[in-house]
């Protein structure tokens, strides 16, 4: 049987990391399956998970938590089996504007007070291409349970944006 580990990894920049990882996990029978990696700030910093048998689960682990030695920090949990809900929603939110202290705050509360879940967050400031003043870009597909009306969850975030002084875009994936 097979069991899937989620991980997070960090460390200051460097090449190779990516493939020290990746050696611990083929030596150790491991199937990279996905991962989201970046370099943010000097610091090399991901989450992946990997699928292996479980009985080489722990050897794996510990080969892992080894990477220490070479400044990469990891932390493993062990994946446990998803609820499969077929009836969520997903629906893609776009948020741009001029930076400022808590924006991605203020958009979370309205998201989570309707019992949506976050299932992807991408942020980023980037320089406007006129002024050079720093824009705030986000990026974010939620997972909308099927009591939640739609209408009424893209008004409070518009409220909440118009709020904030940024401008968002929603829709579903694909628009």
């Amino acid at each position: 049987m097979n069991t899937s580990l989620v991980m997070t990894v960090i460390g200051s920049d460097r090449p190779g990391l990516v493939e020290s990882i990746s050696e611990v996990v083929g030596r150790h029978g491991g199937n990279w399956l996905e991962s989201r990696m970046s370099h943010m700030a000097g610091h090399f910093a991901g989450i992946l998970r990997v699928e292996i048998s479980s009985e080489l689960a722990e050897a794996l682990i510990e080969g892992l938590r080894g990477l220490d030695a070479q400044g990469l920090s990891v932390v493993v949990e062990t994946d446990p089996v998803p609820e499969v809900r077929d009836d969520l929603r997903l629906v893609i939110l776009e948020i741009v504007g001029q930076d400022h202290p808590g924006i991605v705050r203020d958009i979370s509360e309205v998201i989570a007070a309707q019992g949506v879940n976050v299932e992807e967050l991408a942020t980023e400031c980037v320089s406007a291409p006129m002024t050079g003043e720093m824009l705030f870009k986000a990026r974010a597909t939620l997972q909308v349970p099927p009591d939640v009306d739609l209408d009424d969850l893209r008004a409070q975030l518009e409220r909440c944006a118009a709020d904030l002084m940024v401008d968002i875009e929603f829709g579903t994936p694909g628009d």
